[in-house]
C-alpha cells in the first residue's frame, strides 16, 4: 500500500472526495461515479462515467467494461477498459484486456495481455462543451 501513496496525495490534493473501498468490500453490480475511487478489495460487474480510479496492491477488479476519465492499477484488472485522459500500470499490475486512452503508461514488472487503442483527443476539442453536432461535422471533415 506504500506505493500508492505519492499518487493517492496528489488526487487529494486535486479532489478532495475521494471513495475508498477497503480492503474487506465486495461489490458486485454497475457502478457510477464522478470524482475519484480507489479500490482495495473485489469488484465485479460495470464501472461506468467513472472519474479517476485506482485499483490499489491486491485490489481485483473483473469487468465486462470499465469507462473512466483516468486509470492507475497497482493490482489486477481483467476486462476491457476506455479512459478518456490516461491509463497508467504500475509493477506488480496484472490486466487482461483491451485498453483505449489517449494515454498509456506501462512499467516494468506489469503482467499486460489484450490490445492497446490510443484516441488521440486533441487538446483543443473540448469534446464535453460542444454539441454532438459540431464534433459530427468536424470529425468527417477530417476523415476520421
Amino acid at each position: 500500500m506504500a506505493q500508492t501513496q505519492p499518487y493517492m496525495e496528489e488526487t487529494k490534493k486535486k479532489d478532495s472526495r475521494m471513495v475508498v473501498f477497503g480492503n474487506s468490500t465486495s461489490f458486485h453490480g454497475t457502478l457510477r461515479f464522478k470524482e475519484s475511487l480507489c479500490i482495495r478489495g473485489k469488484f465485479k460487474g460495470t464501472i461506468q462515467e467513472g472519474g479517476a480510479l485506482i485499483v490499489d496492491k491486491g485490489a481485483v477488479v473483473e469487468a465486462n467494461h470499465i469507462s473512466v476519465t483516468s486509470l492507475v492499477v497497482y493490482g489486477t484488472v481483467i476486462g476491457a477498459v476506455n479512459a478518456v485522459d490516461k491509463i497508467d500500470l504500475f509493477p506488480g499490475a496484472e490486466v487482461r484486456g483491451d485498453l483505449r486512452a489517449a494515454r498509456l503508461r506501462i512499467a516494468d514488472g506489469v503482467m499486460f495481455e489484450g490490445q492497446c487503442s490510443m484516441t488521440g483527443i486533441s487538446k483543443d476539442v473540448e469534446i464535453f462543451s460542444r454539441p454532438t453536432e459540431e464534433i459530427k461535422v468536424e470529425l468527417q471533415r477530417s476523415g476520421a
